[in-house]
């Protein structure tokens, strides 16, 4: 049992280790929590699917020190984010702004949402509805003496 429980504990905890190093952590703790912050909304290059601050790449690392600099040296959240994204391109971004340039990829899943259910509903249209056969000579008088006979018991 103790092992069960053990091996969970190290599961979850393990999940909210970080990739920053103890030399990149910034002394001000305002400033460290900010760069926190940024640095979660911003995508690892390499690893593409996790933020600089939970990738171990270097070009990561490179990331969360250019974004500490950049807030020593008195940006705001704001620019700090616009200086990454002229130099990286909006790819950097784990959650693009909303813009014109963006609109497809915002628009993309409702309208294929939109356009499938438009198609299942034309498909079901579509579709031929099941009609009962009629009955021959045989069928219905077998069925006239099955009623004869239910109706007299």
């Amino acid at each position: 049992m103790r092992f069960v429980l053990a091996l969970i504990a190290s599961l979850l905890f393990s999940a909210s280790a970080f990739a920053v190093q103890p030399g990149e952590v910034l002394k001000d703790p305002a400033l460290e929590k900010r760069a926190r912050e940024i640095s979660t909304g911003l995508r690892c290059l390499v690893c593409q699917n996790q933020s600089i601050d939970d990738s171990d790449a270097q070009l990561a690392k490179d990331l969360r020190l250019l974004v500490r600099e950049r807030l020593v040296a008195g940006d705001t959240d704001d620019e700090v984010e616009n200086f990454l994204v002229q130099r990286y391109g909006e790819f950097v971004l784990l959650k693009p702004s909303f813009g014109t340039h963006t609109l497809l990829l915002w628009l993309t899943p409702a309208l294929v949402l939109v356009l499938g259910g438009m198609g299942a509903y034309a498909a079901l249209r579509r579709r031929p509805q099941p009609t009962a056969a009629a009955l021959d000579d045989g069928e219905r008088e077998a069925l006239e003496t099955l009623l004869k006979h239910d109706q007299s018991t």
